[in-house]
């Protein structure tokens, strides 16, 4: 186990290339599932979410291959085989497996799915998709079993705007029997770039990235390459990180169109952004102006970008209020930057930061992957050495992290645990 360590007050300047999609990436590969033959996907992040997927692709028969950031998967050996728990508890998005198998298998057998804890996320309106196209759904010894003789194109409604959910019926759907509509479907970025690859393998798909999807059922998909969207996250951190300390930075590889919820937001602070065709250029301003945000489904303000943004506010002058409509547990952040002398109290699902405040450096712990972002970006305006446990949970998100930060002149650098601070951590 390592920690981060971050020596603050340090300006950032150049250039930094942003990754490819790691909420693209966790449903483009369980969706090669669905074709009869090789599927290459480029502009793959390196993260730790990625090799799990891999690990399990491999677990059900499928050939992977590695070649940079670019992967090849051979789906044709692939058989349905039970994943209970194990690597399904590392990462929330092992669920898109039920709907890939579901659509080519016509059953599958998913341990209930981990990943970040924040708070209930049921899949109930994944369950209720699955279950109008026909699949019989049972939960049996902390397994979610699901079978079906045939798979039938259905109208389905979600109850709650739901990206998962919005996925993972299309990925059921697009090899069922007839026409398949999902209204209030959910419209981000990554569901475009899901369709898009399913629409290459042979998928008739209309409507990704609008409320309302309509799926034409397919009886065979073949392989393609596919090249993945820019990740809006990690560009919407590094674009947070450029505003508290950046004297010029250039965010490359980005679609600013996917940011602009945040950008807008940035600007009304009095942050200097110059958007490129797909690149930003970002100068911090010394005298932030107090904002308040709420996070919101695509096109609104990102929840993954709440807690990043939360410790810029640290440095506004005034007061702000941050409140996050999507996962209400998602404050656990907020603990941790108080130790690093922030004035924020949580009032129900709002934070409310009083700034600005001189951020001292801490030992603190990343409780969440972007709760960790966030102690990044405190630890880069911090006066001092910052030290954050729990990297576990930034390497599932950010690609090469240190390495990119520390060629835009930040001071960072990993260090193991030693014993004591395994076992404090361990017992935290």
């Amino acid at each position: 186990m390592e920690k981060l360590l971050i020596e603050g007050g340090h300006s950032l300047k150049g250039t930094v290339r942003v990754s490819g999609a790691k909420n693209s990436a966790v449903a483009l590969l369980p969706a090669t599932i669905l074709a009869e033959s090789e599927v290459t996907l480029e502009g793959l992040p390196d993260i730790s979410d990625i090799q799990t997927l891999k690990d399990l692709l491999s677990d059900i028969g499928g050939t992977v291959s590695q070649e940079g950031e670019d992967i090849t998967i051979d789906p044709s050996q692939m058989v349905s085989m039970p994943l209970p728990n194990g690597r399904v508890k590392k990462l929330r998005a092992s669920y898109y497996f039920m709907g890939a198998m579901l659509g080519r298998f016509k059953k599958a057998v998913i341990g209930m799915p981990g990943g970040c804890n924040l708070g209930p996320r049921p899949i109930d309106q994944h369950i209720k998709g699955f279950e109008a196209l026909g699949a019989e759904v049972t939960n049996e010894q902390g397994a979610v079993y699901l079978r079906a003789e045939e798979l039938t194109g259905a109208k389905i409604y979600l109850d709650v705007v739901s990206v998962g959910a919005t996925i993972n019926i299309m990925l059921a759907a697009v090899r069922a029997k007839g026409k398949t509509t999902i209204e209030n479907a959910a419209k981000e970025p990554e569901i475009i770039d899901v369709a898009t690859l399913l629409n290459a393998m042979g998928a008739k798909i209309k409507g990704a990235g609008t409320d309302v999807i309509r799926i034409e059922g397919v009886d065979e998909l073949k392989g393609c390459r596919h090249t993945i969207i820019p990740d809006r996250i990690e560009a919407g951190t590094y674009t947070i990180l450029a505003a508290s300390k950046g004297e010029e930075v250039v965010i490359d590889n980005v679609i600013p169109t996917h940011l602009e919820s945040l950008t807008a937001k940035l600007r009304e602070m009095g942050v200097t952004i110059i958007e490129q065709e797909d690149s930003l250029i970002v100068r911090r301003n010394d005298k932030l102006k107090s904002v308040d945000i709420k996070t919101l489904v695509y096109p609104g303000f990102p929840t993954d970008l709440q807690q990043p943004f939360t410790s810029l506010l640290t440095q506004a002058s005034g007061t702000s209020i941050v409140t996050d409509t999507i996962y209400q547990a998602r404050f656990k952040h907020i603990d941790e930057l108080r130790r690093m002398n922030a004035s924020i109290k949580v009032e129900g699902s709002s934070a409310v930061i009083s700034g600005p405040v001189l951020l001292e450096g801490a030992k603190v712990k990343a409780s969440d992957l972007r709760a960790g972002a966030s102690l990044v970006v405190a630890g880069l305006m911090a006066d001092g050495v910052t030290e954050i446990v729990g990297l576990e949970h930034i390497d599932r998100g950010y690609d090469h992290l240190t390495r990119k930060l520390g060629e835009l002149g930040a001071v960072v650098w990993r260090e193991a645990l030693t014993e004591e601070e395994r076992k404090q951590f361990q017992n935290a």
